[in-house]
């Protein structure tokens, strides 16, 4: 009698992915995981930093200072989601907002933008209005550092952590797709996985290619 041995499917690398819904960088670089979760056994963990605490107390001048302002609702609201429909929520609800702010052009920081994302996904619509307070504030500090305080100062999102490492980056444009997003994936799980690495970078030579 010849012995079957099943075989099992390894559990998924996960990592974890630091974003503000503000960030157009951040918004490649999510898009790129989620494309790197169809070619890889991957799963992405979001969670929120937030460009406003990042630059609170700094001297910034008045259109990044006014960028940060806005800012705030859409980090408020993401953490809401997050605690009251846990991380496929926020899986979604970054998805829908960043579509809206990144590729519709709707207005960034605007109440009804947040709300109507929301609205589309059948979640608590209440979010939008308690976003506009500092009810998630300490919730929202605490997801910041956690994600942010491990990789060190001068830098922003996207932050991933990987291999034990918190890593600021990658800066891509335009995001890779099908199998060109797995091999970029391999080549970043490879440098991270060395100790020793810490910083490989050229200057941008374009901005953020959304489309």
């Amino acid at each position: 009698m010849v012995s079957m041995t099943a075989t099992s499917t390894p559990a998924p690398q996960t990592i974890g992915f630091w974003f503000d819904p503000l960030c157009p960088w951040a918004w490649l670089a999510s898009r790129w995981m989620l494309e790197v979760e169809t070619v890889r056994p991957v799963r992405t963990e979001f969670h929120v930093m937030s460009l406003s605490v990042l630059n609170e107390g700094r001297d910034l001048d008045p259109a990044d200072q006014d960028e940060m302002d806005r800012g705030w609702i859409g980090v408020r609201a993401a953490i809401g989601v997050e605690r009251i429909h846990g991380q496929e929520g926020l899986r979604a609800f970054y998805t829908e907002l960043g579509t809206r702010y990144h590729l519709k052009g709707e207005t960034k920081g605007d109440a009804a933008v947040v709300r109507g994302a929301l609205e589309a996904l059948d979640l608590d619509a209440s979010i939008a209005e308690r976003a506009t307070t500092d009810e998630w504030d300490e919730a929202l500090r605490a997801s910041h550092h956690a994600g942010m305080d491990p990789v060190g100062s001068d830098v922003g999102t996207p932050v991933l952590h990987i291999n034990g490492k918190a890593m600021f980056g990658p800066v891509i444009s335009p995001a890779p797709r099908g199998e060109e997003a797995g091999r970029l994936f391999d080549g970043v799980n490879l440098m991270t996985a060395y100790d020793g690495f810490f910083e490989l970078k050229r200057s941008r030579t374009v901005g953020p290619i959304l489309d």
